[in-house]
């Protein structure tokens, strides 16, 4: 551990009695009850749902928190060194994995400590790179991000996204890569899409919403999606509509030009679930509608890609755990064939490069890479080392080579090359960061839920830390939309690590790890469960001796944030600290914001009698209890979060601050000029996570491992 966290830590600043009652901010309360079904619900924090940007009186609130909270994280001396500490341990050379774009090679790249990763382009694997794009030039804070790329077939343009302060709204550009040249094209109001090339390079298919009204764009409802062909040097409003379905304002479209540039395919969905209609339609016919092949939201279908007529695809129909087909568009599912039958494994992602099916498995959490010829028999199987995660694998048809990364907690990101003639993957670029990882190692263990269901979970930890009950344990969790979590390096995680920490991360029910099954054992009625488990993985830490209660610590954003906020009400005694990030708090509202209707698939609705009831009982805004001690809490949100909107957070934060009865602080952060997430500058991500350890270190009162 660097000398300098010793030093401070070492001092045992913070291994005093109790703290200090905290006073915090005067919070008005409104006179505001709905009706559900009949069941009156008190909202008395309604008016912090109004934006911050334009309410004064919120903005006033959002300061006053700040200042408590500013104050508390100031008074901790370990802040400043393990600020300093994070710094370097981000400042190395990252790498994205190289893609080929027409006969040049691109790929990202972040010196170390720039706030956001520059594009690079070469003309060959050992040639020079150069600078493509720069979005550190784009803003004097870096808050301006590089949102989505798309290559024409020749790799000679580039459709770029822009996102500003961490908005899921996008505006995409274009550029000439020959010569660097930004052309006049501006498109805005794209949310949740990208950019799909014709083959004649003359213009690309691309999804958009009508534009807000001025100062909704941060909070208004995402309906009436639609489909658009852009031509270059045209202005958007000339852009022509593709397809639309203006009886289903809640319909969303991803649009897709198949790499031959025969066909559009156009996937409609409702939600987040992993079900869709699929639509194909003929460009080589000027006039042709799109022929519908999936007409019901019954399963998933992804288009991988195309020989002529007959089209492959991912779909969990009759599969659970997924499988590839092809059918020939002319008949449709007709003529549907099996390639590649469900596998023990669950399939997470699927692509084609060369001539192969590339199919890339979870078993156990841990990957499992197979390549298929296009009649589904198997080729190769990719030797992959340890407990980490694989991901890349793309390309084109044309290509013989891809790229892969492999990682771990304690690998740093590895990228190889895999020849696909010989199937001989070979290191390309190797990581190298300013940490000791043999000294860590990586477990994975199984542990019984409340139903006796095994769920997975992996343990990082210092090699011969005592099992004596004492370990200051984060535990990190999810659970949801069908995502997986899996063992990747973070320089935070490193970083807490090196404080003596144990880093816990549960694959909960509600995630993707298992398929469809263990999906669907975490929604809307079953959300339950997922509560149930990071329950029984924190009471797993504790039977087993790695920690206690007053030594445990939860972690989660987003739907990870609502899981941290449920399990800590549900059991304020189990935990000594809880760092829910942009949470959805509020679970009778969320669908009237931005992009929350499309979470009703995973959450249900409070429109829906039956499904409000399961809502209300772990609502975490509304299952706060008057007189409870619960554990130390910084809630963390942004003001420019149009995802799950602050206002939850800050509604859960006060009436936290209402309710709470202890000593242990319950704070709110709230970044400015930052979204939910993605995008968000390097300096404001090291700030944010020099916050959290340092309140970690303060409220579970930690001292430096033995050396």
């Amino acid at each position: 551990m660097p000398r300098a966290i010793l030093a401070l830590l070492a001092a045992g600043s913070f291994l005093a009695s109790a703290e200090a009652q905290l006073t915090y901010p005067t919070t008005k309360k409104v006179d505001q009850v709905d009706d559900y079904h009949g069941t009156a619900v008190e909202d008395p924090y309604r008016w912090l749902e109004n934006d911050v940007r334009v309410d004064s009186e919120v903005a006033a609130w959002v300061a006053a928190q700040n200042e408590v909270t500013d104050a508390f994280l100031a008074s901790i001396p370990e802040r400043v060194a393990i600020r300093a500490r994070l710094e370097t341990l981000f400042d190395y050379p990252r790498y994205g994995s190289p893609s080929k774009q027409g006969s040049r090679y691109v790929f990202l790249k972040n010196d170390g400590l720039q706030n956001q990763s520059v594009l690079y382009v070469q003309d060959s694997l050992d040639g020079d790179a150069r600078v493509l794009l720069d979005p550190n030039a784009w803003s004097a804070d870096g808050t301006v991000a590089l949102a989505g790329l798309s290559f024409s077939d020749s790799g000679d343009l580039l459709a770029f996204a822009q996102s500003e302060a961490g908005s899921d709204w996008r505006r995409w550009r274009v550029m000439d890569v020959r010569t660097g040249e930004w052309l006049a094209d501006k498109l805005r109001w794209v949310k949740f899409g990208g950019a799909s090339w014709t083959k004649d390079e003359k213009g690309f298919f691309y999804t958009r919403f009508p534009a807000t009204k001025p100062g909704e764009e941060f909070q208004s409802l995402n309906l009436n999606n639609r489909v658009y062909y852009h031509r270059l040097g045209t202005p958007q409003e000339e852009d022509v509509l593709v397809y639309a379905a203006p009886e289903h304002p809640e319909w969303g479209f991803g649009a897709g030009v198949t790499e031959d540039g025969n066909y559009l395919v156009i996937a409609a969905s409702k939600g987040t679930d992993d079900k869709n209609l699929l639509l194909i339609r003929d460009l080589a016919e000027p006039y042709a509608a799109p022929v519908t092949i999936v007409g019901e939201f019954a399963n998933e279908w992804t288009i991988l890609g195309n020989d002529g007529t007959t089209f492959y695809a991912k779909t969990d129909l009759d599969a659970p755990r997924r499988r590839i087909v092809s059918f020939d568009v002319r008949e449709g599912l007709s003529s549907l064939r099996e390639l590649v039958p469900q596998q023990p494994e669950v399939l997470e992602q699927a692509g084609m490069v060369g001539d192969f099916l590339v199919a890339q498995y979870l078993k156990d959490v841990l990957p499992v890479v197979r390549l298929h010829r296009t009649d589904g028999s198997l080729d190769r199987e990719v030797a992959l080392p340890g407990l980490g995660s694989a991901s890349g694998f793309d390309g084109r048809r044309r290509d013989r080579e891809t790229f892969y990364t492999y990682t771990s907690f304690n690998e740093p990101p590895t990228i190889y090359r895999l020849d696909l003639a010989s199937g001989a993957s070979v290191v390309f670029r190797r990581t190298e960061v300013d940490v000791d990882l043999s000294a860590y190692e990586v477990e994975q263990v199984f542990y019984p839920s409340k139903d006796g269901t095994r769920v997975p979970m992996f343990i990082v930890h210092r090699r011969g830390v005592p099992r004596d009950g004492s370990q200051p344990t984060l535990l990190y969790g999810y659970g949801g939309f069908n995502v997986s979590l899996t063992p990747r390096f973070s320089p935070t995680v490193a970083a807490w690590l090196e404080l003596g920490g144990v880093y816990a991360m549960a694959n909960l029910r509600g995630g993707g790890e298992y398929g469809r099954d263990w999906h669907e054992a975490g929604k809307k009625l079953r959300k339950q469960n997922v509560f149930d488990d990071f329950i029984a993985a924190a009471e797993f830490l504790v039977a087993e001796k790695w920690t206690r209660p007053d030594r445990l610590a939860i972690q989660g954003g987003s739907n990870g944030g609502l899981l941290v906020g449920a399990v800590m009400i549900q059991r304020p005694d189990l935990f000594g600290a809880a760092l829910p990030a942009v949470g959805v708090m509020d679970m009778l509202r969320f669908q009237r914001f931005t992009a929350g209707r499309y979470w009703t698939d995973d959450y249900g609705s409070s429109d829906d009698a039956t499904e409000f009831g399961a809502l209300w009982a772990y609502s975490p805004y509304h299952r706060l209890a008057p007189g409870t001690p619960y554990p130390a809490t910084m809630v963390t949100t942004a003001d420019t979060d149009d995802r799950v909107v602050p206002g939850h957070s800050f509604k859960f934060a006060a009436r936290l601050q209402e309710c709470h009865r202890g000593n242990a602080p319950v704070l709110i952060r709230i970044e400015t000029a930052a979204g939910h997430g993605a995008g968000k500058p390097l300096s404001k991500t090291i700030e944010e996570y020099a916050d959290m350890w340092a309140f970690l270190v303060k409220v579970l009162r930690m001292s430096p491992p033995a050396n």
